[in-house]
């Protein structure tokens, strides 16, 4: 019994050791999300860089703290020793002038130490000891546990020399000015600057080899946006690491699938449309010859009804047509669909740029920006069709004073054979097919359309095709 509760309480444990891990790693997922560059370049850069600039730091850790420190220990004990050394002898000794001028001979000759002895003077007042000098702090720790004298000892005022005074009697004081390499080893700056520049000779050469391997990806990415606006991919070939060239060869294999399902379409319904419109047209050759009676006119008017069903069904199955896009003046063709319903009886008002040139598929663009406005014209009385391009992207935008729709239907607007209970959805031949025939054209140029509320109370539709 109680070494079954003793496993079940070890396998609590464990669970939940191992359910805060993955808490751990998922908040540390969503951190390094939040604050890492979006850009795959940026953030290998960043993966590269890194355990460089660690390395460096761990290398100048263990050179600053144990290589620099040892070299100027031993750098500074030798100095106070040989201080220690010229003021033994001088104690020793008669003290007297020929025995000053032997110790200065000794000092300023052999051992380079910048001796000068002050007679008839003492110490100067205390300075402030420097906060980060370690070569300082190690002076004065020396020269008190040696000597046990009084000194002072300043080791900034005068640059790249030491300045030590030991009263070795009263009114007797031993002024040591030596270089401060003779004290510490003056290398610290020589490193950091070889680490600086070898940390920048790093950096360059793992940007040069990066965009390198970023290239083929940024193709990539170029090649699938530009096959999803339509536009001809032909010039792509793999490249890269082989990862990325596999990715590749599948794109061009799907590529090639979405061509061929394309083609298939596309002749199919060339047969269906030549099959059905032949049947039309012996229906309306048999009406015609039929006499005119009640009968036969409403006969006819199913068959219209047949033919712009047909129409529109095919449109819609069609999608782009495989129609190649190639720079087309957008503002021309917006008059143009101006034109067109003008000479039906349709009214717009376009506010348009005198030209305005970009690389659309034109008569599916076209088809798509009618629809949008026979949708307008059938319930408003003032249709505004307005176009820019800015920011590497084509916008146009169809406004009208209709009833519009409620914002929670704008979904249902673009579902095909849809009827809103207004019938907003509704297009000329009755369908129902119309607002997706033209949300259909415009996701085959990359972009969308999204519905608001214009500023008269209506429907606003909005075109957006990058560039």
């Amino acid at each position: 019994m109680n070494s079954s509760a003793f496993g079940v309480s070890e396998t609590s444990r464990t669970s939940g050791i191992v359910h805060a891990l993955h808490r751990l790693r998922h908040h540390v997922d969503r951190f390094l999300e939040r604050h890492f560059p979006e850009r795959l370049y940026a953030r290998s850069l960043i993966i590269v860089v890194t355990p460089v600039v660690v390395l460096q730091l761990i290398m100048s850790y263990m050179f600053m703290e144990r290589h620099y420190e040892t070299v100027t220990r031993s750098l500074a004990e030798s100095y106070i020793s040989e201080v220690v050394l010229l003021i033994n002898l001088y104690n020793r000794s008669d003290q007297s002038p020929e025995a000053a001028t032997r110790i200065l001979d000794m000092a300023n000759g052999d051992l380079k130490l910048g001796l000068s002895i002050l007679d008839k003077q003492s110490l100067p007042q205390p300075i402030p000891t420097p906060a980060f000098s370690s070569v300082d702090r190690k002076l004065r720790r020396y020269v008190w546990s040696d000597l046990k004298l009084p000194f002072w000892l300043d080791t900034t005022g005068t640059p790249d020399f030491v300045d030590l005074r030991i009263e070795v009697k009263p009114n007797t004081v031993f002024r040591f000015v030596t270089p401060i390499a003779r004290a510490h080893a003056p290398t610290r700056p020589l490193f950091l600057f070889a680490m600086v520049s070898s940390s920048l000779v790093l950096l360059s050469l793992a940007i040069i080899f990066l965009r390198g391997q970023i290239r083929p990806i940024l193709r990539l990415a170029e090649a699938a946006q530009a096959f999803g606006m339509g536009r001809d991919v032909a010039n792509f070939r793999p490249s890269g690491a082989r990862e990325i060239q596999e990715a590749s060869n599948a794109f061009i294999m799907m590529k090639a699938r979405i061509e061929r399902n394309v083609e298939q379409r596309t002749a199919m319904l060339a047969g269906v449309s030549h099959d059905l419109r032949t049947v039309l047209t012996r229906l309306n050759l048999e009406l015609a010859l039929m006499p005119e009676t009640a009968e036969t006119a409403a006969m006819r008017e199913d068959v219209a009804e047949m033919q712009r069903m047909l129409e529109g069904y095919l449109s819609f199955a069609r999608g782009d047509g495989g129609e190649e896009s190639r720079e087309t003046d957008i503002a021309n063709l917006i008059s143009q669909i101006g034109e067109d319903f003008a000479r039906s009886g349709g009214s717009i008002t376009l506010a348009l740029p005198d030209s305005l040139m970009a690389s659309v598929k034109p008569q599916a663009l076209k088809r798509c920006i009618a629809n949008l406005v026979a949708n307008a014209i059938r319930f408003g009385k003032v249709v505004t069709v307005t176009a820019s391009l800015a920011n590497r992207a084509l916008t146009i935008i169809v406004e009208d004073d209709g009833p519009g729709v409620p914002p929670e239907r704008y979904a249902d607007v673009f579902k095909p054979f849809v009827r809103l209970d207004d019938a907003r959805n509704q297009d000329t031949p009755g369908t129902g097919l119309g607002l997706a025939i033209a949300l259909d054209v415009a996701r085959s140029h990359g972009g969308d359309i999204t519905l608001d509320r214009s500023a008269s109370g209506g429907l606003k539709a909005t075109v957006t095709i990058p560039q």
